[in-house]
């Protein structure tokens, strides 16, 4: 199945949870035998156990592609140790450092929060190995939790603009759709998941929204 709905702790926020990164998907530890299965099933990436800081918000708080990746500097030098074996990783300090809700990245691009300083945006860039775009969505900062891309397509927040569809079409180089998440949410980069192979949301995520996530994801 290249779509699928779960919870993680009681929550439909699962991509507040989840962060898949270039060939790999991080997740907390303490998750069920039967939610480790569906990640596997779905998603078809090597799954890595990881806290972050002692947190399990791994999807808020790292976001990359297979090159590399930038985390919150809530991160332990055991938590960065961890993900220094899966590429090159970026502390993001400061208060702007929640990565998973700042950036959006697929294998082409990246789209960041106008909040993260212009040395940051270099630096995140020279990780990534593409080019990194700062911009909102629907006029918001947190790009993370106002999109979810692959590297087939990206579905957004449904208020973003012409003018920010544009800028996103050409720095992430897939087309973009617009959708929600999880029973009517906006937030569908809270809500999901996605790799290239597929993608899972929380478990109110109802049938037309999760027949606009594979269009717009290429999944079909």
């Amino acid at each position: 199945m290249t779509i699928d709905t779960a919870d993680i702790f009681g929550s439909d926020q699962i991509g507040i949870h989840v962060a898949c990164v270039g060939q790999y998907v991080f997740h907390p530890a303490e998750l069920t035998a039967p939610i480790k299965e569906k990640i596997d099933n779905v998603l078809g990436l090597e799954s890595i156990e990881l806290s972050i800081g002692g947190s399990n918000l791994i999807g808020a708080l790292l976001s990359g592609n297979s090159h590399g990746m930038a985390v919150a500097d809530i991160a332990t030098e055991s938590d960065i140790d961890i993900l220094t074996s899966y590429g090159d990783v970026i502390v993001m300090e400061g208060g702007v450092n929640t990565a998973g809700n700042l950036l959006l990245a697929n294998e082409s691009g990246v789209v960041a929060s106008p909040s993260i300083p212009e040395e940051g945006l270099e630096i995140i860039s020279e990780v990534m190995k593409v080019d990194v775009l700062a911009t909102t969505i629907a006029g918001q900062d947190v790009v993370g939790s106002l999109g979810v891309t692959n590297d087939q397509g990206i579905l957004l927040h449904p208020d973003v603009t012409p003018e920010e569809v544009m800028q996103i079409e050409q720095v992430m180089k897939v087309p973009p759709m617009v959708g929600t998440a999880c029973f009517g949410s906006p937030y569908v980069g809270a809500g999901i998941c996605a790799s290239n192979n597929g993608a899972l949301a929380g478990s109110e995520t109802t049938g037309p929204e999760m027949n606009r996530i594979e269009d717009a994801l290429g999944l079909i």
